[in-house]
């Protein structure tokens, strides 16, 4: 797996370029947005670890302009800004995970085996339910002539309910499948997900295929099943 490290401080994104090249992964390093965004649009790397303060272009735009140029690479936020308000930006600009500093270093690894882990598109040809088709080896979906562009993350959660679909999928089978079982992921973390994937699956004026039931889970279903 090809690592691409963005971090300004020379000398963590020295140690972190180390401790991963220890565990086997190949590395590259970049100490700004503007070269970040460079990089992660040849589309060379399986994963992203990415700070949010930045020189030249902050973590936040990095990530949503990697994700619009359909990046799809995984993306872990490393960042010291902690609160929850920062998270749910990261997680809604496109990244997969979100690590706050200070953090132990065995953390760190534990979340890339984890992202190594992750099979989020394991079906081979397109799926439809309704008028939504699922096309998981391009990342995308589509509802009429609107085609959306998904992160893995994403594409592993619609691929857990296209395969249940009009039954509901409980909070923790969804992080287990979704996330290959890293115990780290929060509900929150998985309504975030729920909440962008449904954003592009129901558009205002189109019927809502995405279901929440409350205290239990998610279906993906009609109104009129």
């Amino acid at each position: 797996m090809h690592v691409l490290v963005v971090e300004d401080k020379r000398a963590l994104a020295g140690h972190l370029g180390r401790a991963l090249e220890s565990e086997g992964y190949r590395v590259t390093l970049a100490y700004d947005g503007e070269e970040a965004l460079r990089l992660g649009k040849t589309d060379a790397y399986d994963l992203m670890l990415l700070d949010i303060m930045l020189p030249r272009i902050d973590g936040f735009t990095v990530i949503r302009k990697l994700r619009d140029a359909r990046m799809r690479a995984q993306a872990i936020i490393v960042s010291a800004r902690d609160s929850m308000q920062d998270v749910v930006e990261g997680l809604d600009a496109g990244a997969d995970d979100y690590l706050t500093k200070p953090f132990a270093l065995d953390v760190l690894l534990a979340k890339v085996r984890a992202a190594a882990r992750r099979v989020p598109v394991p079906e081979p040809r397109a799926q439809q339910f309704e008028d939504l088709v699922f096309r998981p080896h391009q990342f995308e979906l589509q509802r009429g002539s609107r085609v959306a562009t998904l992160t893995r993350t994403e594409c592993a959660l619609l691929g857990v309910l296209m395969r249940r679909v009009r039954s509901v999928v409980p909070h923790a089978a969804l992080i287990e499948e979704g996330w290959s079982g890293d115990a780290d992921v929060s509900f929150d973390s998985l309504y975030v997900f729920i909440r962008a994937l449904r954003s592009k699956i129901t558009h205002p004026g189109e019927i809502e295929l995405l279901h929440t039931v409350r205290g239990v889970g998610y279906s993906l279903r009609s109104d009129t099943c």
